[in-house]
């Protein structure tokens, strides 16, 4: 998807995020407020967190002093040139809370389209597109899959590209690789590089990368074949392209998707991501942490290629983990970390 065709950037925009801004369930939210380049947040909608504003809650260096407010209604007095309501969480389950209906019709009767990443999609429902109809606005499911005419296998035609191609690859699900992609090319922008981005999640395709799809969504014959459609066609237009990877090779549950992404993108590095206090897996107790050893012996063997691990992002110490296993470590949130790591890309390529 290429939200980038249906709107001009920066959007200024409402973030709905009841219940969970500032947590791992709002991470779609969370990572609209802090990195988005499209969508411009103007207000947040969480009544358990009214009052403050994102930069208290976030807690995070260089994120925008916006308020979190009660309400939609709310939302709109503080920002009545919104054009676009972004639903950042995706609740239990997938479906649309009857909660949030009357926000979302709200900030639809006020103009603005509605960019959403539940399962349930708005744009099929034939009550949501009356209403879109109603008020001149836009439903956009960010989750739907590539339509059937758009699905082909990887053909390797990824390995005729003049661009560098660089993947994240985590430890586990959860550890950071869309922020580690985002602030990879961010980082390659300040430094004068002609970059990309391809995301292959919701979150990344809401913040506003280049190209992207949720890959979940994509029948698993057809995931190399759409990823490498999408490195190609960003690949056309930048000379580096930082790809967006899902889960771990050594992951038992999501296994599949990781290769394919691996293989779709062919990449010339890989940022390895870590969580170095994890030891079981997120939501999988019974599955452990396979560790940075095994993961990365695991890239280089399954790459196609010369492909090679030549970072490491990690949530410790930089240096300790650097020595621990031998790589060029980098901790985004450490000021620096994103240059460390950029820094052992360039030179691996």
């Amino acid at each position: 998807m290429d939200l980038y065709d249906a709107f001009d950037a920066p959007v200024p925009a409402v973030v709905l995020a009841e219940g969970e801004f500032g947590t791992t369930e709002g991470k779609t939210a969370n990572g609209v407020v802090m990195h988005g380049e499209l969508f411009e947040a103007k207000a947040v909608v969480d009544s358990t967190r009214a009052g403050r504003t994102a930069a208290e809650v976030l807690g995070r260096e260089g994120v925008p002093d916006v308020p979190v407010v009660a309400s939609t209604e709310e939302a709109l007095d503080a920002a009545p040139d919104a054009e676009a309501l972004v639903i950042g969480v995706a609740p239990a389950g997938g479906e649309l809370p009857d909660e949030w209906v009357a926000d979302i019709k709200r900030a639809m009767r006020a103009g603005c389209d509605v960019v959403s990443g539940l399962h349930t999609f708005l744009s099929e429902d034939c009550q949501w597109r009356d209403i879109a109809d109603e008020f001149g606005v836009r439903l956009f499911d960010v989750r739907k899959p590539p339509a059937e005419d758009e699905l082909r296998v990887g053909d390797g035609r990824v390995d005729d590209l003049d661009a560098t191609v660089v993947l994240t690859v985590g430890t586990d699900c959860a550890v950071g690789k869309r922020t580690t992609t985002f602030e990879l090319y961010r980082a390659a922008k300040a430094a004068g590089l002609d970059a990309g981005w391809v995301a292959t999640g919701q979150t990344g395709i809401m913040v506003g990368a280049h190209r992207g799809v949720v890959v979940d969504r994509v029948p698993a014959d057809f995931t190399a074949g759409v990823v490498e459609d999408l490195v190609c066609s960003v690949a056309e237009d930048y000379d580096v392209v930082f790809v967006e990877g899902q889960a771990a090779l050594t992951h038992r549950a999501y296994s599949g998707v990781t290769l394919s992404l691996l293989h779709g993108a062919n990449p010339d590095a890989v940022v390895l991501v870590d969580d170095p206090q994890r030891e079981g897996r997120a939501d999988f107790e019974r599955f452990s942490v396979a560790g940075v050893e095994r993961e990365a012996a695991a890239v280089e063997a399954l790459a196609d290629g010369e492909t090679e691990v030549a970072a490491l992002s990690t949530w410790g110490d930089a240096d300790e983990q650097s020595a621990a296993w031998g790589l060029p470590a980098g901790n985004v949130y450490d000021e620096g970390g994103p240059e460390r790591l950029l820094d052992a890309v360039l030179d691996a390529v």
